[in-house]
């Protein structure tokens, strides 16, 4: 086997990248990552792994991190004091990580993909005077890597995924506990109840309203930095990376949006990007429609299985029929 570092995933043709990244999730795909290569905080490579036939056997994207504006990936506000790594190896956004592998590698085959590919990463990071982390790995991904490392994993967060069995929400509805489905019900219904408008559009033609409510939420939660200004203009970067895989559900009193979602189809699951509403408005239950109920009706009508509701929360979700799983990093130490 065969391993290289290219240094930006147009060099990768989008259909052998998607033929490992599909499985995995949306913050791995071609076109995601494609997007985040417009992001000036990070300089990007990607190490690959091939046969002696050149077929992409696993790969990893690399991030040499500058500038880190999400705490959330800083090493020093999520990992131990003496681990101070710069170079990010897998997804560097969406809490969702793990290594690329061809699906159908037997278990031998593919462990030797994961050695190169640590080794490659590795290399990468030595030459740039650092080390190496994988932020918020699987439970399976961070099993599989964690016996190429010399520390134990590092657990930073649960996550959440909500499984959509049958064909409708209502056949999700009747998954839940009998008291849950009281309640959902009942929040479904008060708030369509509510003189609010429904729209689903694309994000490029909504991102300047998104971009304010996005910013009263994240300035609610402390994060001061993520202004107007910011987040519209990573709304317009991703509206503009995404096209029509941006989508958006939005409550409008007449003409000013009240909340939105913004989320994606890929692979069998429905990912929720990010979530933001006016508190002060009076209309009931605003956030539980837009977080769950919505994008739940708009993933059975395309099909997905499941819906990545993420981080934080974590019992909310567990109440409306999340799975819960640990969320770990991995740290390469520095060469002695």
């Amino acid at each position: 086997m065969i391993t290289s570092i290219v240094e930006s995933i147009h060099e990768v043709p989008a259909a052998e990248w998607e033929h490992l990244a599909r499985p995995a999730g949306l913050y791995l795909s071609h076109r995601w990552l494609a997007g985040e290569e417009e992001d000036p905080t990070a300089t990007r490579a990607y190490a690959l792994v091939r046969d002696i036939d050149g077929t992409l056997l696993a790969a990893a994207p690399l991030h040499l991190v500058r500038e880190e504006p999400n705490d959330s990936y800083r090493p020093e506000t999520v990992l131990p004091p003496h681990l101070r790594p710069r170079v990010i190896a897998g997804a560097r956004r969406g809490y969702h990580n793990t290594p690329l592998t061809a699906p159908g590698l037997g278990s031998g085959r593919r462990d030797a993909c994961l050695v190169l590919l640590r080794d490659a990463v590795r290399d990468f990071a030595r030459h740039h005077g650092t080390t190496h982390w994988w932020p918020y790995l699987t439970t399976p991904a961070a099993t599989l890597l964690a016996p190429l490392y010399p520390d134990p994993v590092h657990h930073l967060e649960d996550d959440a995924l909500i499984p959509l069995p049958g064909t409708g929400i209502d056949d999700y509805i009747a998954s839940l506990p009998s008291q849950r489905r009281v309640g959902v019900r009942r929040e479904r219904r008060e708030f369509a109840a509510a003189p609010l408008d429904v729209r689903r559009q694309v994000l490029a033609d909504c991102f300047e309203e998104a971009g304010v409510l996005l910013a009263g939420h994240q300035q609610d939660h402390g994060h001061d930095r993520d202004g107007i200004d910011a987040m519209t203009a990573l709304l317009k970067r991703q509206a503009t990376a995404m096209g029509s895989e941006a989508r958006v559900v939005a409550a409008y009193d007449r003409h000013r949006m009240v909340g939105f979602c913004l989320y994606y189809h890929y692979g069998s699951t429905t990912w929720i990007r990010a979530v933001a509403h006016d508190r002060r408005h009076p209309t009931p239950h605003l956030y539980f429609n837009l977080m769950y109920y919505l994008p739940v009706e708009d993933a059975y009508a395309h099909g997905t299985t499941a819906l990545h509701a993420g981080m934080t929360t974590v019992e909310a979700k567990r109440r409306r029929g999340a799975e819960i799983s640990g969320l770990y990093a991995l740290v390469d130490r520095q060469p002695s």
